[in-house]
Formats: C-alpha cells, sequence, structure tokens
C-alpha cells in the first residue's frame, strides 16, 4: 500500500541521517592509510554484491515481517543511543552492523535472511579495531618480523645488530613499528579468506583458506620488512621518507591476497568424454 511505501522511506531517511556521522567516520579510518583497516573500504560494496547474488537466486523464498526483527532492532538502536552521550562512533558503528540483521527480518522475513545472513555478518569485518584491543598482538607480530628479517638478512651479506624491534644497518636504522606490524595486512587476509570459504564448494579448500590466510600475511609482511632493508643499506635511511614505504605496505596486500584467491578456487570440472 502506499502508505507504507511512504512509511518506509522516511524510516530509512531518518536511519541514513542517524548513522550519518558514523558512515562519514568510518570512512575517515578506511581512507586514513593503507597502514589502518584500508580494506574496509570494499567490504560494504561487497556485501551488496554478495546480497543482491543470493536474494535472486532465492526468488521462490517466501518474504514476510517477522517481529523477531525488533529483537534486534530496539538493542542496537540502544547502543546507538549510548554511543551519542560517549562520542566513540565505534560503538555506533557496531550498532549499524547489528541493526541490518534486525531491518532484514523485519522487511525480509526469517528465510531471506537466513540466506543473506553471511554477507551481512561479514560487515563486521569493516569495523575498525582499536590499538587497545590489538596492542598484544601487534607487539608478537613486530617481534616475528624482526626476528625472522634478522635471521634472512646474513644470508643477503647484510650486516645487522637488532635492539629491540629496530634494525641497525650500515647505512641506516629501521624500526618495525606497529604500523609496519602487518596486523592490517592480517586483518584482511582473515576477512578475504572467510569470503573466499564461503564462495567456494570444496570443504578442504574452506579449511586450506581459512589456516594459510594468517601465516601468508606474516610471510608477505616480513618479505616487506626484508625489501624495506635492503632498499635502506643501498640508498640510505631517506628512503623511508618517500612514497616507497608506503607502497610496500600495497605489496604486502598484493602478494597475499592473490594466493588466497587461489587457493579457494574450485578446479575446473573434467568434461565428459565424448562416445
Amino acid at each position: 500500500m502506499p502508505w507504507r511505501r511512504i512509511v518506509l522511506w522516511i524510516a530509512s531517511l531518518e536511519l541514513v541521517l542517524l548513522y550519518a556521522p558514523t558512515l562519514a567516520w568510518l570512512f575517515e579510518r578506511w581512507t586514513l592509510s593503507v597502514w589502518h583497516h584500508a580494506h574496509g573500504l570494499f567490504i560494504p560494496p561487497l556485501v551488496g554484491y554478495f546480497v543482491y547474488q543470493e536474494l535472486r537466486q532465492r526468488t521462490a523464498l517466501p518474504a514476510g515481517a517477522s517481529v523477531w526483527g525488533l529483537a534486534i532492532v530496539v538493542p542496537a538502536l540502544a547502543l546507538r543511543t549510548v554511543d551519542a552521550g560517549m562520542h566513540t562512533e565505534l560503538l555506533s558503528a557496531i550498532s549499524l552492523v547489528l541493526l541490518l540483521p534486525g531491518l532484514s527480518l523485519l522487511l525480509l522475513g526469517v528465510e531471506r535472511t537466513r540466506a543473506i545472513l553471511f554477507p551481512l555478518a561479514f560487515l563486521a569485518f569493516a569495523l575498525p579495531i582499536p590499538l587497545a584491543f590489538t596492542g598484544q598482538v601487534h607487539w608478537q607480530l613486530r617481534q616475528i618480523a624482526t626476528g625472522a628479517t634478522a635471521a634472512v638478512l646474513p644470508w643477503l651479506d647484510i650486516p645487522v645488530f637488532v635492539e629491540g624491534t629496530t634494525l641497525h644497518l650500515p647505512r641506516g636504522a629501521l624500526q618495525v613499528a606497529d604500523a609496519c606490524s602487518g596486523f592490517s595486512a592480517l586483518y584482511a587476509a582473515i576477512a578475504l579468506a572467510c569470503l573466499v570459504a564461503y564462495s567456494t564448494t570444496s570443504t578442504r579448500r574452506r579449511m586450506l583458506v581459512l589456516l594459510s590466510a594468517a601465516p601468508l600475511a606474516i610471510a608477505a609482511n616480513v618479505f616487506r620488512v626484508i625489501l624495506l632493508v635492503t632498499l635502506v643499506q643501498w640508498q640510505g635511511e631517506g628512503i623511508l621518507h618517500t612514497m616507497v614505504h608506503p607502497a610496500t605496505g600495497v605489496l604486502t596486500f598484493a602478494l597475499a591476497l592473490p594466493v588466497i584467491f587461489w587457493l579457494g578456487t574450485d578446479p575446473p570440472e573434467p568434461e565428459a568424454a565424448s562416445s
């Protein structure tokens, strides 16, 4: 009925206005640098694509409102209200991720919501994780990158002295800081592995992709640090203050993510023999 559509459009506009500051905050975090949750920029379009594909393939599923959606919508909006007083925006972003399945239940019903549940849950990977919750992970990744690099450099005839997470070279020093820990690549690799595992039909490949994501991201970051050390030894410490430094951050993604795609690709089915 026309009045229902009007109510729906008004409610949608109010939600957009309500979460506009949160969306702006998320976009700012995603575009801050290649070291900080840059993968989040690609997750909403991916979620929209998979939701569209799943619903298009399941047009026969019954659609109808489910009041169970209120059990999710009300707490999600309450969390947004709490954040309005705290001004963290992170709680508001979490409430947005929680809100969407509730709205899906209210508008599409149980069956269609179940069909798109994974894409909606995948949206959680777009949330930035505060350093306060990942400090220990950053530290362990920095230790791994420093130790592995120091072990490889003698094979490249590059003398090195390790002090904490700083690599001292004859022509300069390179500190493996939090931004260089590889956490951003690790987060993106785990997110991509979940998406690839969801898309593949082979259980063996799903397990392979999920188990290989973290080692691949860590190995790619170690390779990046070794490359930076080699460049510092060749050109001096000033190379770290050029575009080369952030470009190597992109290299980390370029090395790890295609391998994850490849591991999750189902082999082509053999053609039937002709008689």
